[in-house]
């Protein structure tokens, strides 16, 4: 008096021999590429978000540079870029940014050298140090 089970048990569907090739996979380079350009496009906006409350050639170069480094990750594709809100510059603001800014840069850095992309790792790293500088916490020089 028991009606049939109708779905596959969990142990049929934990088989690796039956979903062979029904889930996609993805190569550590693969995962590695993606969570790299991930950070340098949040770097990216917090850069962008900068520059309109404190213009710099630095900052225009530096956002030129993520630019180009997320396009070369993503196969050609640019990021997605989002409009800078607007909205007064206050001094706790912009060390808000900067240290988010050299947080995301370090995340970056280290996929960069897991990654063993140098072009990466040094845009990284020299945006850590600009806002390490910015925040007063390396000595300029």
């Amino acid at each position: 008096m028991y009606e049939p089970i109708r779905r596959p048990s969990v142990h049929t569907m934990a088989d690796p021999a039956r979903t062979e090739g029904a889930v996609p996979r993805r190569s550590r380079e693969e995962e590695l590429a993606i969570r790299l350009a991930g950070h340098l496009t949040a770097l990216l906006t917090v850069t962008d978000e900068l520059r309109v409350l404190t213009p710099a050639a630095e900052l225009d170069d530096a956002a030129a540079r993520l630019d180009a480094q997320v396009t070369g990750l993503c196969g050609g594709r640019a990021p997605l870029r989002a409009t800078p809100s607007a909205g007064a510059g206050d001094a706790s603001r912009i060390a808000a940014l900067h240290q988010r800014a050299h947080t995301l840069a370090g995340q970056a850095l280290v996929v960069a050298t897991a990654r063993s992309d140098e072009e990466a790792a040094e845009l990284a790293a020299e945006r850590m140090e600009a806002h390490a500088r910015a925040l007063g916490l390396a000595e300029v020089g």
